[in-house]
């Protein structure tokens, strides 16, 4: 029984003699060979060449603090709720009388911990985040062949307190109000 209407036509062509020795076939993927082993190749050798990125690259999490050294995240939990990989857990702990020089607000994150190995690097936690708190920065996370270092917690997570241990995300913030005012239809 035939399940469709198609028919297939069956041509019996016979082969040239040229088509029959191949060699047409041959020098032309020698031809090819030759003119890719000319050409320069498209790898880096990466650790004494470093590529350059863009500038929208998103990299390793980055967990911000303010002016005075404070953690920007009250544990909001929208981070971990737009996280498409379910990659993003935390703990919110109320803050403690002295604790007012560490965290900015009554609530903190007294864990934040994401996993590396389910993060999709989509971007979504810092776009969802109403206090800027979290970014994807322009650093490589690290491969490694052993599952076990890749829950990144605060102690990776949070940046320093002195200058040298910030990390610059001007850019990243700059193109993440820019998609904010797109979706809102601001123009900037």
């Amino acid at each position: 029984m035939q399940l469709t209407n198609r028919s297939v036509q069956v041509v019996n062509k016979k082969m040239t003699f040229m088509e029959r020795i191949y060699l047409p076939a041959i020098f032309k993927g020698m031809a090819t060979t030759l003119r890719h082993f000319f050409m320069r190749p498209a790898t880096v050798r990466y650790p004494e060449v470093k590529r350059e990125f863009a500038p929208v690259y998103r990299g390793w999490h980055v967990l911000k603090r303010d002016e005075q050294g404070r953690e920007n995240c009250t544990a909001c939990g929208l981070c971990a709720v737009a996280c498409p990989a379910e990659a993003i857990t935390m703990v919110a702990e109320e803050r403690q009388k002295g604790e007012e020089h560490l965290y900015r607000e009554e609530k903190y994150a007294a864990t934040y911990e994401i996993n590396m190995l389910r993060c999709i690097f989509c971007g979504l936690c810092e776009e969802a985040c109403p206090k800027e708190a979290i970014f994807l920065t322009d650093r490589i996370v690290p491969a490694d062949y052993a599952r076990n270092g890749f829950i990144f917690g605060k102690d990776m997570l949070v940046e320093g307190t002195t200058p040298d241990k910030r990390v610059d995300v001007s850019v990243r913030q700059k193109h993440v109000q820019e998609k904010k005012w797109a979706a809102e239809g601001v123009k900037s």
